[in-house]
């Protein structure tokens, strides 16, 4: 029987957030029409709105709080109990108004990332991108390089003009003391907090954006780097696959939300990639398989069953990988509609968030290690640590309860970076980092940051084993490769918001580390400085069935100069229109088995998160 319209084919619906099918104008045309104002008002208030009324209250507080302060130790009798009553008022103020300085303070720096960096990083390339014009045909790598160094001068100035002009605007509006009086007019207070939190704003980005546009400009900008061959015998040289954006869906005939129909269906490439890898491993022993997110395509239970069932066909491989997520594993609120908006205190994030921990538990749980600030050094295993919230978040997993939810709040941001330890002092570690931001809309759900506390986590782990070498895996590409973009929302929308943070901080350890991301679906390899960076392209997306792609299997080892070293890698290449072996048909054969059950063939951890 065949019918009129095959199903295996898809149709318009499976195009309705495919950004290459559609245009951006169309998909912010289906935005406006779909999506829902309270809920976008309720999270302006929550995200933007709230934040800079704390930030700008805070000085008005801190001065009422001082000067209520003075007046009641002015009236304590000056004898020896005067200065005994002070310091105990300090001492009383200073830790009950701890968590309020810490709350200002978490909310400053949440503005900072939703405002300041991208409106630095939106000027700075849309200067690139102009100027880039006129160097289309360029091939010289230096003349581009003092283009993105020029445009970063370029954007820090006109941002700093333009924050000095807005700072000028509001200045007469704020107001930075107060008294108890104006505690009686909230709304008025509110107004003000608002003003002064713009000042505050103003002035910041004023004087960063100067430091950004200086500290771009006179950084080493990204050149390509073409690996050597390893030499042989080699010192120390280790096989790494590095994969990325394998976008697996949950349904045999699935289609991803970017390609739509101009994407491949199901997962049969992953199967070729898996069966591509066991038998590269059997000719040749791989070290490590690092896979830097993006394994599902919208997050869903489905798609991580998929993804384990697969990776259980392989034990041999699964004990080689380890994992971090990307923005499609933890971001993606709806993948058939881009309108979608979570509010920021709706559980349904923190159930993305805590399944794809749980997935990535079954994978390395026993071989990652966390580190553990209170005594810095390595702590326990990612199974140790989330052994004792194991009733709570199956209990969270099966009700999706808010209470829960909060309740599980701390469980991601604990778990990063994820460490696995060199084997001897001297061998290759990796330092896996989430560098998905805090966002709750379709729209805006490729964004990455990396937090403070992670790049102080690694830099201390670094000194913990100061002869050995490491692999820094993230998922969001950390510079512009030196090429022309086609469009400027390839650099917009998918950035890492402070990419060059990020670049200056690593670059101090570039003898002994290697970046390797993914993101962007392609292939580069280059270098800032002695920083190496790796960008692995996807065997699975932008392309349909019957075309080819392929990875790598990339081979690190110790140089020459006793630094570690990136050599030539090992192209893989998958076919099109590929028929899975029959072995691999297993997994589809022992879930359509009436005998079949998750039993021997699937490792204990695993069949566990199933």
């Amino acid at each position: 029987m065949q019918p009129i319209v095959d199903p295996r084919h898809g149709d318009a619906e499976d195009d309705a957030s495919s950004t290459k099918r559609r245009t951006l104008m169309s998909l912010a045309g289906t935005l406006l029409s779909e999506i829902s104002l309270p809920k976008l008002l309720a999270a302006w208030i929550v995200l933007i709105v709230g934040p800079a009324i704390i930030l700008g209250a805070a000085p008005i507080f801190a001065s009422i709080w001082i000067g209520t302060v003075s007046a009641k130790t002015a009236a304590i009798y000056t004898g020896l109990f005067a200065p005994i009553a002070l310091l105990a008022l300090l001492l009383i103020g200073w830790f009950g108004g701890k968590p309020l300085w810490r709350f200002a303070e978490t909310n400053f720096w949440s503005l900072n990332a939703l405002a300041v960096q991208p409106a630095y990083a939106l000027v700075r390339e849309a200067v690139r991108q102009f100027t880039e014009r006129f160097l289309a045909d360029s091939t010289d790598q230096h003349a581009r390089g003092l283009v993105r160094a020029r445009s970063a001068a370029v954007a820090g100035l006109l941002i700093c003009a333009f924050s000095i002009w807005i700072l000028m605007l509001v200045w007469p509006q704020t107001r930075w003391t107060g008294s108890m009086s104006d505690l009686s007019s909230p709304l008025r207070l509110m107004g003000i907090a608002l003003c002064n939190s713009v000042a505050i704003i103003a002035a910041y980005l004023a004087a960063a954006s100067l430091a950004w546009g200086l500290a771009d400009t006179f950084m080493a900008q990204p050149e390509d780097f073409l690996p050597g061959v390893a030499p042989s015998p080699a010192k120390k040289l280790w096989r790494v696959a590095h994969l990325s954006d394998i976008h697996v869906v949950g349904e045999k005939y699935g289609f991803r939300i970017e390609g739509g129909r101009s994407g491949p269906r199901g997962n049969d490439r992953l199967m070729q990639v898996l069966a591509k890898l066991d038998a590269a491993h059997e000719q040749r022993p791989l070290d490590l398989i690092v896979i830097t997110g993006d394994l599902t395509d919208a997050g869903r239970s489905t798609e991580w069953a998929e993804f384990l069932e697969a990776m259980a066909l392989y034990p041999r491989l699964l004990e080689l990988t380890v994992v971090l997520p990307g923005n499609h594993d933890v971001n993606v609120v709806d993948r058939a509609n881009p309108a979608r908006l979570d509010l920021p205190l709706s559980p349904k994030k923190r159930l993305r968030e805590i399944r794809a921990l749980s997935a990535m538990a079954a994978v390395q749980g026993e071989r990652v290690r966390i580190f553990d600030d209170a005594t810095s050094s390595l702590g326990v295993t990612l199974q140790k640590v989330l052994d004792p919230w194991a009733e709570r978040i199956a209990a969270f997993a099966d009700k999706g309860a808010m209470r829960l939810s909060w309740q599980l709040a701390n469980i991601r941001p604990r778990s990063f970076p994820m460490i696995l330890p060199p084997q001897t002092p001297d061998g290759l570690g990796v330092v896996l980092m989430d560098s998905n931001a805090e966002t709750h809309f379709s729209f805006t759900n490729a964004l990455g940051l990396v937090t403070t506390e992670q790049i102080h986590a690694t830099e201390k782990v670094f000194a913990l084993y100061p002869h050995a070498s490491w692999i820094v895996a993230l998922h969001h590409h950390v510079v512009e490769y030196p090429k022309a973009s086609k469009a400027l929302s390839e650099r917009i929308g998918t950035a890492l918001i402070n990419g060059s943070w990020f670049v200056r901080r690593m670059r101090r350890y570039g003898k002994k580390i290697i970046v390797m991301h993914g993101h962007r679906h392609i292939d580069w390899i280059g270098r800032c400085g002695e920083l190496t960076i790796v960008s692995a392209p996807s065997p699975i997306m932008d392309v349909t069935d019957d075309k080819d792609t392929y990875f790598y299997i990339h081979g690190l080892g110790i140089g020459a100069d006793g630094n570690l070293t990136l050599f030539a890698p090992e192209r893989i290449v998958l076919v099109g229109n590929f028929n899975p072996a029959p072995e691999a048909h297993a997994l589809e054969t022992r879930r359509t088995s009436p005998q079949s059950s998750a039993s021997t063939d699937v490792p204990h951890t695993v069949k566990e998160e199933l």
